[in-house]
C-alpha cells in the first residue's frame, strides 16, 4: 500500500510558503529583462535588416530603432556602426521602453535586447568601451545598470577607454574646446560653485572666461536636489562630467540631470 504523509496545517502553511517563494524565485530567475536592468514594458520586436549609425538600425518591417541612452563613442561613423552591426545585424530582437511614441525623427527609440541574451544591447557595447552612458535615463535601476556596464570597460580600459584621451582634463581649457559640438566626459576638481542669476556654475579654474566650467540652470537644480546632490558640497571635489561641448568664452557643459556629474572615487 502507498504511504501518504499528511502535515498538520501548520506545516502545510510552510510547505505552501516555501513551494511559492521557491516558484517566484525561478520566475524572476527565468525574466532575463528583469535580472539586467531596464525592465521596461514590451514595444515589439522584429529582425535587424541594415544598419543606419552607431545607434540607429532599420528592422525589416521598416521601423527605425534608436538605441536608448547611449552616445557613441568613436567619432569614426563607419567604426560605430561597424560595433553596432557587430551585435544585432541579421538578429531577431526585442524592444523595451515606458512608450513607443517616436522621436522627431519618426524613429523608435528603446532599450534593445536580442532575443537569445538576457542583456541589452546597450550594455554589451558599453562593456566593450564601444559606447557612452548618455545620463539621460531617468530610471535608476536602468541607470544603474548602463553606469556599471560603462566602468567596467572603462576599468579594463576596453575600446574608446584605451587611450587616456576619452576623458578631457578640466585644467586643459583647450582640448575641451576641440570637442565643441560632441558629448564628451571630462573630469577634474571643482575650485567654485557661484550662482549668476539663474545659473549655477561649477567653476574648475580661476579665470571664468577662459576656463572650463559646468553651468546647472535653475530649472535643473529640482533634480540633483531629488537625487540627494547638495550642488554647493561639489566644491573641492573631484568629478566626472559628461554632456555636449559648447564655447561662451570657455568650453561650457550644461548639466540638466544628475547623472551627468559623478564624485570620482566616492569622496
Amino acid at each position: 500500500m502507498k504511504r501518504i504523509s499528511i502535515l498538520p496545517r501548520r506545516h502545510q502553511s510552510f510547505a505552501d510558503l516555501a513551494t511559492c517563494s521557491l516558484m517566484l524565485s525561478l520566475a524572476a530567475a527565468a525574466s532575463p529583462v528583469r535580472a539586467a536592468g531596464c525592465a521596461f514594458e514590451s514595444q515589439g520586436e522584429g529582425r535587424v535588416a541594415a544598419i543606419v549609425d552607431a545607434r540607429t538600425f532599420r528592422l525589416e518591417d521598416g521601423r527605425e530603432v534608436r538605441l536608448a541612452g547611449i552616445e557613441p563613442a568613436s567619432l569614426d561613423k563607419p567604426k560605430g556602426a561597424a560595433a553596432l552591426s557587430d551585435v544585432v545585424a541579421g538578429r531577431d530582437v526585442i524592444l523595451r521602453a515606458e512608450d513607443d511614441a517616436p522621436d522627431r525623427y519618426g524613429r523608435q527609440t528603446a532599450f534593445v535586447f536580442l532575443a537569445t541574451s538576457e542583456n541589452s544591447v546597450q550594455a554589451l557595447l558599453l562593456s566593450r568601451g564601444q559606447a557612452l552612458v548618455s545620463a539621460a535615463v531617468t530610471d535608476k535601476d536602468c541607470a544603474a545598470v548602463l553606469a556599471s556596464a560603462e566602468a567596467t570597460a572603462r576599468q579594463a580600459r576596453q575600446g574608446t577607454w584605451a587611450t587616456r584621451a576619452a576623458i578631457k582634463n578640466a585644467e586643459s581649457p583647450g582640448d575641451i574646446l576641440a570637442e565643441i559640438g560632441r558629448f564628451t566626459v571630462v573630469e577634474g576638481k571643482v575650485l567654485s560653485v557661484r550662482q549668476a542669476g539663474a545659473t549655477t556654475y561649477l567653476n574648475f579654474g580661476r579665470n571664468w572666461t577662459r576656463d572650463f566650467a559646468v553651468t546647472i540652470p535653475k530649472r535643473a537644480l529640482p533634480a540633483f536636489e531629488a537625487a540627494g546632490i547638495a550642488v554647493k558640497s561639489l566644491e573641492n571635489r573631484p568629478v566626472r562630467v559628461r554632456g555636449w561641448v559648447e564655447a561662451r568664452g570657455g568650453p561650457r557643459i550644461e548639466a540638466l540631470r544628475a547623472g551627468q556629474i559623478e564624485v570620482v572615487g566616492g569622496k
